[in-house]
Formats: C-alpha cells, sequence, structure tokens
C-alpha cells in the first residue's frame, strides 16, 4: 500500500470524526487483502460500523477475538473482571462465563488456567455462533440459552468460578451510550432493566446452587451501582466485596458461596 493511498484513508477517516484514524488506518490496510477490499472496508467505517465489525475481530486481553455484526464488543475495562477471576482460579477448576457474548472472558481465563473446564452460556445466536469460534478449539463448551437453564445438571454444586459481564445499564440510560453501541450493539446485551441490575439479581439468586463451597461469583457492574450490585449478592447468600480500577474505571463484585 503506497503513502499516498493511506493518508488519503487516514484523512477520509479523520474528516468523519473517527479520533485514532491513523491507528484505524494501518489496522484496515494490514487486514486487506485487496485494494478493493480495503476500500469497501473503509467504506463501512466512514458509514459508522464500529471498527470491531470492519475487521472481524478485535483485541482482548492479548488475544484476538472474532467478532461479527451484532455480537457485544469487549470493553477494555473487562480486562479487570478477567484479572480478578484468574486470582481466584487454578487448574482444573470449572469456569462457568454467563452472558458470555463472543466468549472473551472464558478464552482470557482459559489462556492463563490452561486446564480448566469452562461452559460458557449467553441467550443470543449470534453471541453463541462467535463464541463457538472463539473457545470450541481451546476445549470450551457453548450453550445457547437462558443462563442456568442450560448448563448439564451434573454441573449443580460442582462450579469453582462463576462470571458474568451481564448487561447493567438502566433501560433509560441506554439512549446515552455512545452512538455505536445504540446503533450497532444489540440491546439485549446493554439494557439491564430499570435500575440496571435485574440479570445481577438472577445470576446472584441461583449461584449458590452451582457454585462449590469456597466457589466464587464475579460480576462487572458501574462504580455508581456497585453497593447496590453487593446488597444483590448479599441477599443470595454470598459473602461480598467490591473490587476496584480506577484506570479502567472498572468495578466488580466477588462474592463467595460460605463453606
Amino acid at each position: 500500500m503506497d503513502n499516498k493511498t493511506e493518508k488519503s484513508i487516514m484523512n477520509r477517516l479523520r474528516s468523519e470524526g473517527c479520533i485514532f484514524a491513523e491507528e484505524e488506518t494501518q489496522l484496515l490496510t494490514s487486514e486487506a487483502r485487496s485494494i478493493e477490499e480495503l476500500m469497501n472496508m473503509v467504506k463501512k467505517r466512514v458509514s459508522g460500523l464500529p471498527l470491531e465489525y470492519v475487521l472481524g475481530f478485535t483485541t482482548f486481553c492479548g488475544l484476538r477475538i472474532e467478532v461479527e455484526q451484532g455480537v457485544f464488543i469487549p470493553r477494555p475495562r473487562t480486562e479487570f473482571l478477567v484479572q480478578q477471576a484468574t486470582f481466584l482460579t487454578r487448574q482444573f477448576d470449572i469456569v462457568l462465563d454467563l452472558c458470555c457474548g463472543t466468549g472473551a472472558v472464558g478464552a482470557a481465563i482459559a489462556t492463563d488456567h490452561k486446564r480448566i473446564l469452562l461452559h460458557s452460556v449467553d441467550i443470543d445466536p449470534v453471541a453463541v455462533r462467535c463464541a463457538l469460534r472463539n473457545l470450541t478449539k481451546i476445549g470450551g463448551h457453548v450453550y445457547q440459552g437462558d443462563l442456568y437453564d442450560v448448563l448439564p445438571h451434573t454441573l449443580r454444586s460442582q462450579v469453582n468460578i462463576i462470571v458474568a459481564n451481564a448487561p447493567y445499564v438502566p433501560t433509560d440510560s441506554v439512549k446515552l451510550l455512545p452512538r455505536e453501541a445504540r446503533l450497532y450493539e444489540p440491546k439485549v446485551a446493554l439494557d439491564g432493566g430499570n435500575d440496571g441490575l435485574d440479570l445481577h439479581r438472577l445470576v446472584a439468586q441461583k449461584a449458590p446452587q452451582w457454585l462449590l463451597p469456597g466457589g466464587n461469583l464475579l460480576i462487572e457492574t458501574s462504580q455508581m451501582q456497585g453497593a447496590k450490585t453487593m446488597e444483590v449478592f448479599v441477599k443470595a447468600g454470598l459473602i461480598a466485596k467490591i473490587a476496584r480500577d480506577e484506570e479502567l474505571d472498572a468495578t466488580v463484585v466477588i462474592g463467595t458461596k460460605p463453606g
């Protein structure tokens, strides 16, 4: 790709409001297999389609995670959820990833602990399709359905770690999200109900039925909702605490099933 073409693409992206036009240009030119494909990718990007959908992947915890249009795109802040879960995970643990989306969280945990037994669930067929591509190659099991309902009953009281990046945006606040999220990402992955905690309640309520004594539930939430999510955990019978990373603006509530 000649410099003139790259500069033209960069200027076009910048004129459409792409803040990281230079970095995006480098990514697009490195992934395109022909000038025709590159121009088509640029056209999609300037139309407003998120870069991750245009490329067909995103980077999460150093991993290349496949995505497709209509799936929730993993955020950098969710790497903190992975860090917290990784601290608590041991080899041969059974790890359950609920609302798994692309499967990025489970994939990242499994990369650090290669001998875990990973089970991932999402209700959205597009997410499940992506998760299968990202997790089957590392031995993960993927299920389509509503939270715990589709899991093998043999997992009851056997799970060491449950992680969930469940939607936690209050319904009235969805309209305040960035344009790319509002227009292109699935509402089911964003809308957490009136106070944003509908899924947190459902996940926490049944978690003790699936966790071993001493097992842990970890849920990403917002700083503003952290205390309320912790109350949900306590009501479910878990010993709860909040972990916070200011740099990532990330909040995770961690609950332990009493032993």
